[in-house]
């Protein structure tokens, strides 16, 4: 059976990388690509890597003929999003990759978005999409809310760990850093070659990252306590990848064995030796998250390190391993791509 696929906001980064990676699904057919600004054109115009494709031109929202559609990816901006799933049709399988609907309680969305939340339905059917610890949620979702790229890759790192108690919870650090895709393609001032080449620099400092509201209902979940985290991302210049450096209290191996116990069945999660550690240029392009362990010289403590790409398992990967799941599909269908390197 070929599913017919929309995706919402295919002239961004997301949208790119979902039809990049929809290209070698053998089930899925894209069927119609929205854009606002860049409605009319073709993707081979938005995205000249994208030209060997037959792909639809892309059109407005209001065009597209959400009967035909069985699956659709909303690969739009934050706020944005809500409103058009609002309105969307109520028997519509739908993948998010924006932060709308992250969030389960309307008043922490607003807390970290600074709005109110216009599609509180919506908002309380979704189901969050880290699909290694949301799985049987999601095959049975209409709407699945995707993590943050930042927010996922810290969870990778700790959340086993929470749920074996094998660290202590008032003791956490994390250090991120992240390629420029993770802001989006608009024009920035301060992503402009020069001002971000030869340098690197800390962002949100002090626990104003959006993501950190993921972590706080996520780790506290887990935990059945509240949990707070101390976390500071940094940009660099490269344009895709996540490494994540997260510094716990708790015995080294204990921590390796407990991570490698939770990811030893799954497809794309890789547990590196112990002591030895990941590289983002070893995941590039790729729906693979490398994971190592590694003890530090004060006794009693454990340095974690994720290594993603963000827009492929940050992302778009994850969204299409969600959609998978949705759709009756295997799991890794149109996901088993290695990494691009060098």
């Amino acid at each position: 059976m070929t599913h017919k696929i929309a995706i919402l906001g295919a002239s961004g980064y997301t949208g790119a990388e979902l039809v990049r990676l929809i290209a070698n699904h053998p089930n899925m057919e894209i069927a119609a690509l929205t854009a606002s600004r860049k409605a009319g054109q073709s993707m081979a115009q938005v995205f000249p890597f994208l030209r060997h494709l037959d792909l639809p031109d892309l059109v407005t929202i209001e065009e597209v003929d959400f009967s035909k559609i069985d699956l659709c990816f909303c690969a739009l901006p934050h706020a944005t999003s809500q409103s058009v799933i609002r309105d969307l049709p109520s028997d519509l399988k739908i993948v998010d990759l924006s932060a709308d609907f992250r969030l389960r309680d309307p008043e922490e969305y607003t807390k970290w978005y600074g709005g109110s939340h216009d599609a509180l339905e919506q908002q309380a059917e979704a189901v969050y999409g880290l699909t290694e610890f949301y799985r049987d949620e999601i095959k049975s979702a209409r709407l699945i809310a995707g993590t943050g790229c930042n927010a996922a890759t810290g969870q990778y790192a700790l959340r086993p760990l929470i749920a074996d108690k094998v660290i202590a919870l008032d003791d956490i650090i994390i250090n991120l850093i992240t390629g420029v895709s993770g802001a989006g393609r608009s024009l920035k001032e301060n992503l402009l070659h020069a001002e971000l080449s030869e340098g690197a620099h800390g962002y949100a400092v002090g626990g104003t990252h959006r993501h950190l509201g993921e972590f706080d209902q996520e780790f506290s979940a887990i935990a059945g306590e509240p949990v707070k985290v101390q976390f500071t991302p940094h940009l660099i210049p490269a344009n895709r990848g996540i490494l994540g450096t997260v510094y716990v209290k708790g015995d080294p191996q204990a921590v390796f064995n407990s991570l490698s116990q939770a990811y030893e069945n799954e497809p794309f999660m890789v547990m590196l030796p112990f002591g030895e550690t990941p590289s983002t240029r070893h995941v590039r392009g790729s729906n693979f998250c490398h994971v190592g362990v590694s003890a530090d010289r004060i006794e009693g403590r454990a340095i974690v390190m994720v290594a993603l790409d963000n827009l492929t398992k940050g992302s778009s990967g994850q969204a299409l391993q969600n959609a998978n799941l949705m759709l009756g599909e295997d799991e890794t269908a149109g996901l088993m791509m290695a990494p691009v390197f060098p």
